[in-house]
């Protein structure tokens, strides 16, 4: 059994590798040479419709494919290691490639329904990822994200029958000359909703943190890097079309919002899945609100920086999990630089990636975006919660850094942490090599002319500013007492609002399903067990059972009137038939 979940984890490591040279060294070639290439396979055409498979292949899809490949061939190689006592690692594995493949149907598909195919195979297979363990959290994480992920699919397949007006689903045809017409709106408004369920925006947030109960490897493939930003390359397809719409508006409003909630509640969180979830939350925030603001291009180049740094950042947080006997809680942690170095310099170069520390990859695409944010002429509120979200992704950073690294270690007298598993630390340094290199080297090959962002000399150190009042306030959060800070500035009640999310998983659980379910125990109550019992079942029954009663006192009674019925009966009979 071992030695066959060794071989599928290396076929599926080296498929997966050569798979992302090969779209690298075609990537290099389409961009220098600026070509795209459309392939068209027509399955069946029926009274001017036709279904055809369709396929295209340029630099943007190309290059996704690579960092999709690259993550998900690291994170097999990783799970060998993690899941090493899992007998059934060859579904798991099959599980991840099959996401692999919805996840390559997606990219490379400008036909919607092949589109929802990929979509659909996400949503499915992300399902029985998160429901991996089998418990009662993991079968409610599931189906909130599942049932989530629905409302887009349904949103999907409304598109389909829109696009039909058309007279085909090949959508990159329709952009130019259908722009302003009313169809057009409709599809344009139901593809913003799909892409708010993929990639969580509020209010669709709560399923992301719910779904931190898949196993380790799903939440650096699936939850960070892949899955979660197919919402965003979906919009990015259909930029041209949603440029001028006014939905783009309100998604830059509710994708600022995501940002900012979820840097809020990052940092009342201990669970350090949920904290790395959380961040993820608020950099698809940035990612759809740079969108909204028009720059399709610094959209998705942030898009393939982050994939790099947060699945390194999940699985440093997966390595500590199993040191720490499974346990999540930073509280208990501290301390652990000392005993694993290798992992706390890959979890302090991911960290700090994320919060755009100069020349590691995420400091070009972050700082790239809040420069254009500065540079547009949108309102104060924009322009205010974009900076204020900058700075609470350094604050949760730095407090996770204070509560992991350098505090003391509060789980057991006598522990043992080592820091020799090679299969993962190999896995990690690939990711930390390109959470390193992967900004520069994608801001060479995207962006063929250098950037020039000229603004006043406080502006462009604003970033400068917001990352050290963070880290200072990082710093000093995580050596308070547990109740000081919420004594000096806020009242219980706004910090468990701030504390849950906004009440976000509330309302969408126990919110939309009591209304219904207090309705359906009413009607059960009057109807079923009340009405139609008396006037159905019970009622025949007691009819019966009251004429029965009234006979066996006769019969048992009084033997003469029991005799003349008898004869009254038959008389009866006699008359109705023979007369």
């Amino acid at each position: 059994m071992l030695k066959n979940n060794n071989l599928i984890c290396f076929n599926s490591f080296f498929f997966l590798f050569f798979f992302m040279l090969i779209n690298f060294f075609f990537f290099v070639y389409f961009i220098m040479n600026g070509l795209s290439v459309f392939f068209e396979w027509e399955i069946i055409s029926f009274n001017s419709m036709s279904i055809v498979m369709s396929i295209l292949l340029d630099w943007m899809s190309l290059l996704f494919m690579m960092f999709v490949s690259l993550i998900s061939s690291v994170v097999i190689f990783y799970s060998k290691s993690y899941m090493n006592s899992e007998l059934n690692l060859n579904r798991f594995i099959i599980l991840v490639l099959m996401f692999v493949f919805s996840m390559v149907l997606l990219i490379i598909s400008p036909n919607l329904i092949s589109i929802l195919l990929g979509w659909d195979g996400l949503g499915l297979i992300s399902y029985c990822l998160v429901i991996y363990y089998q418990n009662l959290k993991s079968y409610n994480a599931g189906m909130l994200t599942a049932l989530s992920n629905r409302i887009g699919d349904v949103m999907i397949l409304m598109v389909i029958c829109w696009v039909m007006n058309y007279g085909s689903w090949n959508y990159i045809f329709y952009f130019d000359f259908m722009k302003n017409d009313y169809v057009m709106f409709i599809i344009s408004f139901m593809i913003i909703i799909a892409a708010m369920t993929k990639s969580a925006q509020i209010p669709f947030s709560s399923w992301l943190p719910a779904a931190m109960a898949a196993p380790t490897p799903v939440s650096a493939l699936v939850h960070s890097s892949t899955l979660v930003t197919a919402g965003v390359y979906l919009l990015i397809r259909f930029n041209y079309l949603l440029i001028d719409m006014f939905f783009f508006k309100v998604l830059l409003f509710l994708s600022i919002l995501t940002m900012f909630m979820s840097g809020i509640s990052a940092n009342y969180e201990f669970d350090l899945k949920k904290i790395i979830a959380l961040s993820t939350l608020s950099q698809l925030g940035l990612m759809m609100s740079i969108l909204s603001l028009g720059f399709p291009d610094i959209a998705f180049f942030h898009l393939l920086t982050h994939a790099m740094f947060k699945a390194l950042l999940f699985m440093c947080a997966g390595v500590i999990i199993h040191m720490m006997n499974d346990i999540q809680d930073i509280r208990y942690m501290g301390g652990l630089s000392l005993y694993i170095p290798l992992t706390s310099l890959c979890l302090n170069i991911s960290n700090l990636s994320l919060c755009g520390i100069s020349f590691l990859s995420g400091f070009y695409s972050k700082d790239l975006i809040l420069e254009m944010v500065s540079f547009n002429s949108f309102n104060l509120m924009v322009f205010i919660l974009f900076y204020l979200s900058t700075g609470l992704t350094v604050f949760y950073t730095f407090r996770l850094i204070m509560y992991v690294m350098i505090n003391d270690f509060n789980l057991m007298m006598i522990y043992n942490l080592y820091d020799e598993d090679y299969i993962m630390l190999n896995s990690m340094f690939v990711l930390l090599f390109m959470s390193l290199l992967s900004g520069s080297f994608l801001s060479w090959f995207i962006f063929s002319y250098p950037y020039m962002i000229y603004l006043p000399f406080n502006l462009k150190l604003m970033v400068i500013y917001v990352s050290i009042l963070g880290s200072i306030l990082g710093f000093m959060v995580s050596n308070m007492g547990i109740y000081s800070l919420n004594k000096l500035l806020l009242s219980y009640n706004l910090s468990s609002f701030l504390c849950l999310m906004w009440f976000m998983p509330n309302l969408s659980t126990y919110g939309l399903s009591y209304i219904y379910l207090n309705f359906s125990q009413i009607l059960f109550k009057n109807i079923d067990m009340g009405w139609s019992e008396i006037y159905s079942g019970k009622g025949i029954f007691n009819i019966l059972k009251n004429y029965s009663v009234f006979y066996n006192i006769y019969q048992m009674n009084n033997f003469k009137i029991y005799l003349f019925s008898f004869i009254l009966w038959f008389m009866i009979l006699f008359i109705f038939f023979f007369i």
